[in-house]
């Protein structure tokens, strides 16, 4: 992972100091035995002024945890409540990890460098504050899919293996820990806002409030300040659910604990890609009752804005959240439609032919159970590429598709080299498996490197780069 050259000067910044003295708790990272570098991410890194760190000096920074000049000068452990799968837990909050930094990116936008097993804080409860490195190798994974993908996610920008050995229940013990460092647009919940409902402070609603419009979506406080974060919130929110979609991707956990408020989905757990268009299949194990399966999630994140906005209701009209809540499902289906037709290739017509072409696609791809990654592969463009393909698409549903895109478009030419290929660039569990079998039989890395840059090349060809 060589460095490249610096584009962007490192403007650190210390904004969130103005509602900290209610949001968080100074902390200090856990003194790790070992700090050895795995992976760093020089294309985000490029993107606020960090790609022209050493590795020594990376190391110091994102495993020792060393302030970032004219940033934060001390970690934060973020305080939080949040319904974890409908049930209201007050005992969470920051128990593995911290804000460390924040800085603009080049783009102007605030943004955090958090952290996942950094150590114990007032938060770790009984837990040991610490993360697997087998769990950094699969965020590393879900987060290069993801932004390929065309979903606005937290990005893996650092993971520092830590020399501890951690005994864990789902999972061989015991097993090898790390240190990881992800890049948001923000970390601030809606669980942020549910503990101060909670607590009756009102005074500190407004402030989080005011912050959140300011930093995050570049507008003043004033009366009607509640119901515009909400209608921010429901906007963003919903667009990350139709991502996950046209993804194919479940995140597993989508507790309100887990929603940040820039629609910016991040926190990768019992993450799953679904093989197939199947709205039953579920990420987590312990998800007995898919509360969280890949065709509920829609629901499951506006059940999550819904209680943002119960929480603003001593500070904001009800009709005005009300209004604001009632704009998710529209936001949602024309996000979804747009998703979709983004991943197959095509330039969007008016708004019944692309709901017709959606509502055929999602149909062929229920009925018929053809592999998702595979189908939009096939299909990149509109139309069936690959004549030796036909008897996958056998099914009379591909027909119909095949009729309701006739009068789209090809948004690029697909020149790209990704697609010369034989198959798409999938992730499903086996092969997750397989990319972590050489790290723990001999510290083998090379799959993960090549993955990611396979993955990488995908997303170019998506977005037609390098034509």
């Amino acid at each position: 992972m060589s460095s490249i050259p610096q584009a962007f000067p490192f403007t650190p910044e210390r904004a969130i100091e103005a509602v900290t003295d209610f949001l968080a708790d100074p902390v200090s990272a856990a003194d790790f035995p070992q700090a050895i570098l795995r992976f760093r991410n020089d294309r985000a890194a490029k993107e606020v002024g960090l790609s022209d760190l050493t590795d020594d000096d990376w190391v110091r920074h994102f495993g020792r945890f060393v302030p970032l000049p004219g940033s934060l000068p001390q970690p934060l452990a973020l305080r939080y409540h949040g319904h974890q799968f409908r049930v209201y837990n007050p005992d969470i909050g920051d128990g593995r990890g911290f804000l460390f930094a924040q800085m603009r990116d080049a783009r102007g936008r605030l943004m955090d460098l958090g952290t996942k097993g950094s150590g114990q804080t007032p938060y770790s409860r009984f837990g040991d504050g610490r993360l697997t490195l087998k769990g950094a190798v699969r965020e590393i994974l879900a987060t290069e899919m993801l932004e390929a993908l065309g979903v606005e996610t937290s990005r893996t920008f650092s993971v520092i293996e830590t020399g501890e050995a951690l005994h864990r229940g789902d999972e061989p013990s015991p097993t090898r820990s790390a240190v990881l460092v992800r890049l948001n647009h923000g970390h601030i919940r809606i669980g942020s806002f549910q503990r101060l409902a909670a607590l009756g402070e009102t005074d500190h609603l407004k402030r989080l409030t005011a912050y959140a419009l300011s930093q995050y979506y570049g507008e003043e406080d004033g009366p009607d300040a509640a119901a515009r974060l909400v209608r921010h919130v429901v906007r963003q929110t919903a667009r990350m659910a139709a991502s996950f979609m046209a993804a194919g991707f479940v995140h597993g956990v989508l507790n309100s604990d887990n929603i940040n408020i820039t629609g910016e989905s991040f926190d990768y757990g019992p993450w799953r890609w679904t093989p197939s268009f199947d709205p039953n299949f579920t990420a987590a194990y312990f998800d007995e009752q898919g509360l969280y399966a890949f065709g509920r999630q829609a629901e499951a994140i506006h059940w999550d804005v819904v209680q943002l906005a119960n929480s603003l209701l001593d500070i904001a009209e009800r009709e005005a959240l009300v209004e604001a809540i009632d704009g998710y499902a529209p936001a949602y289906r024309e996000a979804l439609v747009m998703a979709v037709l983004w991943r197959l290739g095509v330039v969007p017509r008016s708004d019944a032919e692309n709901i017709r072409a959606v509502t055929a696609l999602e149909s062929a791809l229920f009925s018929s159970g053809v592999e998702l990654d595979r189908f939009y592969f096939d299909w990149a463009g509109g139309k069936l590429r690959r004549p030796d393909a036909q008897g996958l698409y056998a099914n009379p549903s591909f027909a119909e598709l095949a009729g309701a895109l006739t009068d789209f478009v090809p948004r690029q030419d697909f020149q790209h080299s990704y697609w010369a290929g034989h198959a798409p660039c999938s992730m499903h569990i086996d092969e997750v498996e397989a990319i972590w079998a050489p790290i723990a039989a001999e510290d083998d890395w090379s799959r993960v490197y090549d993955k990611v840059a396979a993955i990488r090349a995908m997303g170019a060809a998506l977005r037609a780069e390098g034509q």
